[in-house]
């Protein structure tokens, strides 16, 4: 499956930049999938107006493959995806499937992905962090081979690992790679993914998702102008493939659409430069930065929780949930904040996505 099969609909709003969160696991009390919560979160981001969904990504916790989930979750997503009437009607979608492991695992979780439907594979790096930089490439044009790629610069405080200029010059140089997610939570790795593009004269053909929830306001709102030959070319990142947006979904499609019009028409207003400090101040409850992101998943599921779209905290891990004093933090950034969640959003349809 090469990027020119992908519905011309979903490529063209791939590369015009959209919201597309990282989709959570939702699970009962006995860490068993809740199929009926399940639905009703792809439904709820559907109805917040997300231009796709990612699912079996981090968000969705790795540990669903060894759970014999993988599939189930993928089919679930893109079973709402082909037949939930969203408000304000049906549009075009980016389905984004995570992609992990070992090269012939990557190419099974490919195949699979793209027989449900899936436009794009979302490339985890981490099971090869002991490899060289050639293996990489290697292992990333062998999945490359079985459906469009998204690659992903996942910070390594969750478990990616540190890729240099050079690994992104090559890979932006992959024919079948349509975006880049980078999310190193650090500006000197993110430029090192933008240096990388221009340096491969991509930057028309692979498109830049922000999955730097410590910093997603000026990812998408900043020029990145380097020099190329006798000139300079600038870049954007065009749209956000985040797990934060996994909450708050509604709001964060709002303030994706006015970035692009304060770009497209200019002067940026102080108030959304503003928006950027706040939002990284409810990641940093969200993502429990304060225990190094052990609570990152636990966090999100917290705030559905008290909105009703899930039952529990509960992970697929035992050892993972909120940290102490991670709860009351969230209760801060909810009431400081209040332009930045879905409550009354949520209220108002969660019967509805829950039926």
């Amino acid at each position: 499956m090469h990027n020119d099969t992908m519905p011309p609909a979903s490529l063209a709003l791939l590369r015009r930049g959209t919201a597309i969160p990282a989709h959570l696991l939702a699970l009962d009390a006995d860490r068993r999938l809740d199929e009926r919560r399940q639905r009703a979160l792809s439904r709820y981001y559907l109805d917040a107006g997300v231009g796709g969904m990612a699912v079996g990504v981090h968000s969705t916790q790795f540990a669903i493959r060894e759970r014999g989930l993988y599939r189930p979750v993928l089919e679930a997503a893109m079973h709402e995806a082909l037949h939930w009437q969203p408000l304000g009607g049906r549009r075009p979608l980016v389905m984004v499937a995570g992609l992990a492991g070992p090269t012939a695992q990557a190419q099974a979780e490919a195949r699979t992905a793209r027989g449900l439907g899936y436009h794009a594979g979302l490339l985890s790096l981490a099971a090869l962090r002991d490899q060289d930089e050639d293996a990489l490439i290697a292992h990333c044009r062998a999945v490359a081979e079985v459906m469009p790629l998204v690659g992903f610069y996942l910070q390594p405080a969750v478990g990616g690992l540190h890729l240099p200029t050079s690994f992104w010059r090559r890979f932006a140089g992959i024919d079948n790679v349509v975006a880049i997610k980078i999310a190193p939570f650090n500006r000197y790795r993110t430029l090192d993914v933008l240096r990388g593009v221009v340096d491969a004269g991509a930057e028309e053909r692979v498109t830049l998702y922000t999955g730097n929830d410590d910093h997603i306001v000026l990812d998408l709102l900043t020029p990145f102008t380097f020099p190329r030959g006798n000139g300079s070319v600038t870049l954007r990142i065009r749209g956000g493939l985040l797990g934060h947006w996994s909450v708050g979904t509604r709001r964060a499609v709002e303030l994706l659409s006015r970035i692009h019009a304060a770009v497209a028409h200019g002067p940026v207003p102080p108030e959304l430069l503003a928006l950027d400090a706040q939002v990284t101040d409810c990641n940093a409850a969200l993502f429990d930065v304060a225990h190094d992101f052990h609570g990152c998943i636990a966090g999100c599921h917290e705030v559905l929780r008290r909105q009703g779209l899930l039952a529990g905290t509960w992970c697929l891990d035992p050892h993972e949930g909120l940290s102490p004093g991670q709860a009351e933090e969230l209760t801060r950034v909810h009431d400081a904040y209040p332009h930045l969640h879905d409550d009354a959003f949520v209220a108002e349809h969660l019967s509805r996505w829950l039926a």
